[in-house]
C-alpha cells in the first residue's frame, strides 16, 4: 500500500529563481473600459516577459546536467530565444540559436540582443524551419560528437517541463485575486506552451477558469491539439491529481491573417492607442493580436473585470518596426 502510494504521489519539478515574483495585476482603462491585466512583461531587468517562467524549469535541468551548449529556435524577433541568449550569457552556457530570418546590414530589436549576448545564430528560410526540430538534434548530434554536453530547448520553451512555469503561476495568480470572481485569462498562443500550463494549472486547482488562446502562428487545430497534448502530457509525467477539460480551451483565430511576422495597420492604431492612454506597449507578434482580441471580445462588452489579460512581454520586437509603429503614434 504504501509503495502504491508513493507511486501515484505528484512529482514537482525543481527550478531556478530567475525572476522577481510574483509579477502585478493592474486595474487599467481603455476606451473608457476597466479591465485587469497581469503584467509578465515584468519578469526581470531586461523585460524577458513569460518565456522566463519556463526557463526557470528547463534552465535548471540543463545546470544539473551541466550541460556546456543550449540550443533553441524562433523567429529572428523571438523574445523566447533572446531570453535564452539573456539568461545563458548570465549562467555561462554557451547558445546556438535557429532563427527563421536572414543575415542583415543590421541587427534590430531581440535580434541586437541576441548577437550581444554572444549567441551563435543559424539563419534559416521558412522552409528550414520548418523541419527544424531535425536541425536542432542534428546539431545537438554533432556537438556530442565532439565532447559537448548539449540542451536543446523546444521553440518556445514548450514542453511538458516547460509548462510548470504557467501551472505555478496559477497558484501565483490565486493569491492576487479571487479567481471564483474571474471567468477567464486571454493569452498570446504561438507555441502553445503558456496556454497548456495555464489549462493544466487551472485543473489542478479545480478552478472552471476558460483559457483563451488567441492563435497567432500554426493552423488552429494543429496548435489545440498541440496545446492540449502538453497538458495531458505534465499530468502524466509529473503523476498531477487532476484531469483536462478539453472545453475549457477556446482558440481564437482570425487576429493574425496578415502572418505571425506581419501587423495590419488596423492593429497598429490600437497598439498606438493603447500607449498612448495607458504607458503600455504591446508588441507586433503576439500581445498586440491578442490584445485586438481581447478588446472586440471582452472590453466592448464591458466584461473586463470578469476577464484578465496577460500581458506576456516582447517589447524589444517593436523597435524591428519602428517605423510602422511610429506612423500611428
Amino acid at each position: 500500500m504504501a509503495s502504491e502510494k508513493r507511486k501515484i504521489k505528484m512529482l514537482t519539478p525543481e527550478k531556478l529563481n530567475l525572476t522577481p515574483l510574483p509579477t502585478p495585476i493592474e486595474k487599467i482603462k481603455f476606451r473608457g473600459k476597466d479591465f485587469l491585466i497581469k503584467r509578465d512583461d515584468y519578469t526581470g531587468s531586461d523585460f524577458l516577459g513569460n518565456k522566463i517562467r519556463k526557463l526557470e524549469y528547463l534552465i535548471y535541468e540543463a545546470k544539473k546536467l551541466k550541460t556546456d551548449i543550449i540550443i533553441t529556435c524562433g523567429g529572428e524577433q523571438s523574445n523566447h530565444a533572446r531570453t535564452v541568449a539573456s539568461v545563458s550569457a548570465k549562467l555561462g552556457f554557451k547558445t546556438e540559436l535557429f532563427l527563421w530570418g536572414k543575415e542583415t546590414g543590421t541587427a534590430d530589436g531581440n535580434l541586437f540582443l541576441d548577437k550581444m549576448y554572444g549567441a551563435e545564430i543559424i539563419y534559416l528560410n521558412k522552409k528550414g524551419f520548418d523541419r527544424v526540430d531535425d536541425l536542432m538534434f542534428e546539431e545537438r548530434g554533432k556537438l556530442v560528437k565532439k565532447g559537448k554536453k548539449v540542451y536543446v530547448i523546444p521553440s518556445g520553451g514548450s514542453s511538458t517541463l516547460g509548462i510548470w512555469g504557467y501551472i505555478n503561476f496559477v497558484n501565483e495568480l490565486k493569491k492576487q485575486i479571487d479567481l471564483k470572481t474571474i471567468d477567464g485569462i486571454f493569452t498570446a498562443c504561438g507555441s502553445g506552451g503558456t496556454a497548456a500550463g495555464l489549462l493544466a494549472g487551472s485543473a489542478l486547482n479545480k478552478l472552471k477558469l476558460k483559457i483563451f488562446a488567441v492563435n497567432v502562428l500554426l493552423p488552429k487545430e494543429v496548435i489545440r491539439k498541440k496545446i492540449i497534448q502538453l497538458a495531458k502530457g505534465a499530468i502524466l509525467d509529473f503523476n498531477l491529481p487532476c484531469e483536462i477539460d478539453e472545453s475549457r480551451l477556446e482558440l481564437i483565430d482570425d487576429y493574425s491573417n496578415e502572418g505571425y511576422k506581419n501587423i495590419s495597420k488596423q492593429k497598429l492604431k490600437i497598439i498606438s492607442e493603447v500607449a498612448r492612454t495607458t504607458g503600455i506597449l504591446l508588441d507586433p507578434a503576439y500581445t498586440g493580436k491578442a490584445f485586438c482580441a481581447y478588446n472586440d471580445l471582452v472590453l466592448q462588452k464591458g466584461k473586463g473585470w470578469k476577464f484578465i489579460f496577460l500581458h506576456t512581454g516582447g517589447i524589444y520586437s517593436t523597435f524591428a518596426k519602428r517605423s510602422e509603429y511610429l506612423k500611428f503614434a
